[in-house]
């Protein structure tokens, strides 16, 4: 059996006397798109924080590429290729389009202070090389007409993809989807959706997706697990995730009856 790129093994995360995710394990192929669902308070960005180093681990593993990520810290895990975007849209609101992703792109940037503060041929070099890089991302995600556009300014739905254009410029290798669909009608949702499928084959990602619309995890993942409770509910293909009694009656069922 191939490695995974993420796999989780039995991970625990206290908070005092409350215990947030209880002995989870799950996987994650190379390539794949997974989904992590459940009710609100299953622990969903908890796992998420505890995978890039935000919050430690109580008990467990987190392995990334078979080895053990649950002491790094979080710019070490990112440095590695594991990258994510959050529930709640963190841009720079007065930054521009360009700018935005920029400010990402400069990670990668390989000149000094020295470089910088005289604009020496490496620094002009490099930041040309950039700023062709984040030109080329605004394009691929739709976004080059928009470039000079502050970003609070954009429709929610392009705030939403923006935000994921920042992180591709981080050049990932595992990209972590904290609902991204939140907010979004359901259009925005469905080009989402095609959006989420092109940029795995075009930058061979490996995805993992946390979400509440059941269309967009149903239409884009190949496996998906349950949470309820901080525990596992339910592991599988979607078509067998969503026929699960468990996962109807807590989860699919109290959306349907929204």
């Amino acid at each position: 059996m191939s490695v995974p790129i993420l796999e989780l093994k039995g991970l625990t995360k206290r908070f005092g006397g409350l215990t947030a995710v209880n002995d989870v394990s799950f996987r994650v192929e190379e390539g794949g798109i997974s989904g992590l669902i459940g009710p609100n308070g299953a622990g969903k960005t908890t796992i998420f924080n505890l995978i890039t180093g935000v919050y430690k681990v109580s008990a467990g593993d987190i392995l990334y590429k078979g080895a053990s990520i649950a002491d790094k810290e979080p710019y070490k895990i990112a440095d590695l290729g594991v990258t994510r975007t959050f529930q709640n849209i963190r841009l720079f609101k007065n930054l521009t389009v360009l700018d935005n992703v920029l400010t990402a792109s400069h990670m990668s940037a390989k000149y000094g202070l020295a470089e910088a503060l005289f604009r020496l041929p490496r620094f002009r070099r490099d930041e040309k090389a950039l700023r062709e890089k984040t030109m080329e991302l605004l394009s691929i995600m739709g976004l080059a007409d928009r470039a000079e556009v502050v970003s609070n300014n954009l429709p929610y739905g392009l705030q939403r993809r923006l935000e994921i254009t920042r992180a591709l410029a981080l050049n990932p290798k595992l990209l972590l989807l904290d609902e991204p669909a939140a907010g979004m009608n359901p259009d925005e949702t469905n080009q989402l959706m095609r959006l989420i499928g092109e940029i795995r084959g075009k930058f061979k990602l490996s995805v993992l997706v946390i979400e509440h619309h059941m269309d967009l995890i149903m239409g884009v993942c190949e496996h998906i697990h349950v949470l309820n409770f901080g525990c596992t509910l339910a592991d599988g293909k979607p078509e067998t995730v969503a026929n699960d009694p468990k996962v109807v009656d807590a989860y699919l069922g109290a959306e349907e009856t929204k």
